[in-house]
């Protein structure tokens, strides 16, 4: 059974330039080669919530929870968090609508 990571977080300031270049050429082109296949992303611009939230498709938990074990998952999420602060993530069933 396909699964949903959702994950968020809010974007450093004065990194946006750089967080945004690493997000196309970097973080989702290794997602994608890890298997992952993202499919939502959310920009809140109003309110006190996460700036960024993401869903990224994977086609099962157990692959999911090896690609969390994963060096290349630590040092992608190593490599996030030098543009971005408060990432959280949690796993859902997978639904083809929005999904908190």
């Amino acid at each position: 059974m396909a699964v949903k990571l959702l994950m968020t977080w809010n974007i450093l300031q004065g990194r946006e330039e750089e967080y945004f270049k690493f997000l196309v050429e970097e973080f989702i082109p290794r997602l994608q080669q890890m298997g992952l296949v993202p499919e939502d992303a959310w920009y809140t611009i109003y309110g006190d919530y996460p700036q960024i939230l993401t869903g990224i498709r994977a086609p099962s938990e157990a692959m999911l929870q090896r690609v969390f074990a994963s060096d290349e998952w630590k040092a992608l999420l190593q490599r996030l968090s030098e543009y971005v602060t408060d990432i959280q993530y949690k796993v859902v069933p997978h639904r083809d609508t929005f999904q908190l």
